[in-house]
């Protein structure tokens, strides 16, 4: 598969928790270090994914806020 984003960050599935409709998948970028997202329980299945799994997430934001206190 040929994707023209730049922002694919490699890592590992650590943990699916599938749930009636969506799953939470964990990625582990780095040692320590971990991505999390909310997918369809559809796509987790179409995807297969376990945890083990080599996978990239794809990261798709159109803004990053950061506040301050």
């Amino acid at each position: 598969m040929k994707v023209s984003a730049r922002n694919l960050i490699p890592g590992r599935v650590k943990a699916v928790i599938n749930g009636l409709v969506n799953s939470e998948v964990a990625i582990e970028v780095a040692p320590g270090v971990e991505v999390t997202t909310i997918i369809t329980k559809q796509s987790a299945e179409s995807l297969d994914l376990k945890p083990g799994d080599t996978v990239k997430a794809m990261i798709k934001a159109t803004d990053i806020l950061i506040v301050t206190d």
